[in-house]
């Protein structure tokens, strides 16, 4: 959980940003999938959203109200044991064709699966609101958690697992192969 307590000022965060991003980006580097050639998941922990608030709130500067928004928007993120927790990014740099794609792409949030030793697990969209609209449009950021069994959890523990992550959208269908360091990685949300 991250709360309020947890969030440095704006001066301590300045004066600490620099080391902070070098940690966040070496963290970061066994957290991010590519699915296909548009789509990025960064799996989030409570370090890697704790960071995109304080990095909001220092870009932006909105004092108190902010960090409430903030915390609102980015704390209900951080995995709590049994799952995993992406970021999901349509990344299309130019506008229309980034527009053209996600107007075909309708309810990719519901399309995500992980596959592992015999088990599927369908990733689960924050209902926060609705991505989709209702011409069939998704937006271009998702937030996909993934929840597991006492059992799957152990079973994706084992040593060189191979975890299969998966998009099942008519529209966007590709899958890849997690490195072992991301699924060990990720593996270290579960305590």
């Amino acid at each position: 959980m991250i709360q309020k307590t947890d969030i440095l000022n704006l001066e301590t965060f300045t004066q600490q940003r620099h080391q902070w991003r070098h940690r966040i980006l070496a963290l970061k580097k066994n957290r991010r999938v590519t699915l296909g050639e548009d789509v990025t998941c960064y799996f989030e922990n409570r370090e890697t959203l704790l960071w995109q608030i304080q990095e909001m709130l220092y870009i932006e500067k909105g004092g108190d109200e902010q960090i409430k928004d903030e915390l609102a928007a980015y704390a209900p993120l951080v995995p709590q044991g049994n799952e995993w927790v992406a970021t999901v990014m349509i990344e299309i740099p130019d506008p229309v064709i980034r527009a053209q794609r996600l107007s075909v792409l309708g309810h990719f949030e519901f399309s995500l699966a992980l596959k592992f030793a015999g088990q599927e697990v369908i990733g689960q969209p924050e209902n926060d609101l609705e991505r989709t609209t209702a011409d069939g449009k998704t937006s271009s950021v998702h937030f996909i958690r993934w929840c597991f069994t006492a059992e799957q959890k152990e079973l994706l523990r084992q040593t060189n697992q191979d975890v299969i992550l998966e998009c099942r959208h008519p529209q966007y269908s590709h899958k890849t192969l997690l490195a072992d360091s991301t699924r060990q990685a990720l593996c270290l949300d579960f305590s």
